[in-house]
C-alpha cells in the first residue's frame, strides 16, 4: 500500500515509517528536516505541512498525521490548521482506506502549554468530524494520544535525572513509551483495523488513571 506519514525525520513519525517499510509498504514521508531513513521503498519530501500545494504523489491508501510542534507561537497554526490542510489534500483519493492522527494525552487532561493543548484537542475533534464524513466510503479515522514518549523532542527531560524521575513517578507503570510502541499501534489501527473509527486511544502508561486516595 501507499502510506503517507508526516514528520518522519525523527521520533514517532520515523518509527511509524520504518514499521510500514518493514511490513513491505511504500512510504512517502514529509518533514521540514532532511531524510534520516534509507530504504528503497521510501520517498522523502522536504516541506511544511502548511503549504497550499504538495508535490504530485500516487493516491494514499493510508494517511498518518504526525508532524507537529511544541512551539506555543506556532502550535495552533501547525498542529491544527496545518494538519487539517495537509489532510484535506489527500481526501479526494478513491484509494484511501484509513486516516490516523497523533494527538496527545494533554488533549484530555490539559497538562501542557495552553495553545499546544488547544491544538491537540482540536485535532481529536477534527478526527471525529472526519470519521463521520468518511464513514460512507468505508474509511476508518482514529487518533492516538500518547503520554510521555522517549523521543528527541523530550531530550531536555530524558537527560535531567531529577525531571525524568519526577515524570516517571506520575505513571502507574513507572516508565514512558518507546516510539516503536506507538508505531505498532498506528500500524494496527490503519493496516489491520477495519471496524474501529472515530476513537482516540490513550497510551500513557497509566498516567491519566493514577490518583492518590486519601481517607
Amino acid at each position: 500500500m501507499n502510506v503517507v506519514v508526516s514528520g518522519t525525520a525523527r521520533g514517532i513519525g520515523r518509527a511509524i515509517a520504518e514499521k510500514f517499510l518493514r511490513e513491505g509498504h511504500r512510504v512517502f514521508g514529509f518533514d521540514l528536516r532532511e531524510s534520516t531513513i534509507g530504504h528503497p521503498a521510501y520517498r522523502h519530501i522536504v516541506c511544511d505541512i502548511r503549504e497550499e500545494k504538495l508535490p504530485e504523489l500516487p493516491e494514499a491508501e493510508i494517511l498518518i498525521n504526525n508532524a507537529g510542534t511544541l512551539d506555543e507561537d506556532e502550535a495552533i497554526d501547525v498542529n491544527l490548521v496545518g494538519t487539517i490542510r495537509f489532510t484535506e489534500q489527500f481526501l479526494p483519493g478513491a484509494s484511501l482506506r484509513s486516516v490516523l492522527f497523533i494527538a496527545s494525552a494533554s488533549a484530555r487532561n490539559g497538562a501542557e502549554f495552553p495553545r499546544y493543548v488547544a491544538s491537540k484537542a482540536g485535532v481529536v475533534g477534527y478526527m471525529k468530524n472526519l470519521a463521520l464524513s468518511l464513514a460512507a466510503r468505508g474509511v476508518t479515522c482514529n487518533s492516538i494520544s500518547p503520554g510521555g514518549v522517549i523521543t528527541p523532542a523530550n531530550r531536555h527531560i530524558l537527560e535531567d535525572e531529577k525531571l525524568y524521575r519526577a515524570v516517571l513517578d506520575e505513571t502507574l507503570l513507572g516508565k514512558w513509551a518507546e516510539a516503536e510502541e506507538i508505531a505498532e499501534l498506528a500500524y494496527f489501527l490503519t493496516a489491520v483495523n477495519r471496524s474501529m473509527t472515530g476513537e482516540d486511544l490513550l497510551i500513557d502508561n497509566g498516567e491519566m488513571l493514577k490518583s492518590n486516595f486519601i481517607w
